[in-house]
């Protein structure tokens, strides 16, 4: 009996074939956006026109060619264009759904997301209301009145005037231990 030959420990698991290309598989969403494409391209003026002007070359090759060339009688009501024009309408309408659908999904997906956004918008605001309403308190605490330019201007002319009334001073007080020592 043999034994499977063991896994080398120096390498992941997995890894023994990322260096080979693996071959393309399709999206699981191609047949979706094919779908979206239809709905798309079914809901443009182009589309309504290039049916008509089909429906009509349809009839006129059906009515004024010679009679070995048509092939839907009028005398039977063009039973092959109405085939034609009912399988087409039984296409569209469930891949006009399911497009529907995939907008429906991605749509909820959206509001899902804005929602989350406003609520981590809402803490923040709320937040920010709480850290304004400390610093009120805080400055409330530091000082009852509330300080302007003017109070602020002065509040700088008395430090500044003092400051100015002491360099005098002492000055004066240099000067006069001066004329003492001599």
């Amino acid at each position: 009996m043999a034994r499977a030959p063991k896994a080398s420990l120096e390498a992941p698991r997995g890894r023994a074939g990322m260096l080979t290309p693996r071959p393309a598989q399709p999206s699981r969403d191609t047949f979706g956006r094919f779908t979206e494409w239809i709905a798309r391209a079914m809901g443009t003026p182009m589309f309504l026109l290039l049916l008509t002007l089909f429906c009509i070359a349809w009839i006129s090759w059906n009515t004024m060619m010679p009679e070995h060339l048509r092939f839907d009688s009028a005398a039977n009501g063009f039973t092959a264009l109405t085939l034609m024009l009912s399988l087409q309408a039984s296409y569209a309408a469930p891949l006009i759904l399911l497009a529907q659908n995939r907008q429906d999904d991605r749509d909820r997906v959206q509001i899902e997301q804005d929602r989350q956004r406003a609520e981590r918008n809402l803490a923040d605001t709320e937040y920010l209301a709480r850290e304004i309403v400390a610093l009120r308190m805080a400055l409330t605490d530091v000082t009852s009145e509330v300080v302007t330019k003017d109070v602020l201007r002065q509040e700088l002319a008395r430090a500044l005037e003092r400051h100015d009334e002491q360099r005098d001073q002492a000055h004066d007080a240099a000067r006069d231990d001066g004329g003492a020592a001599r």
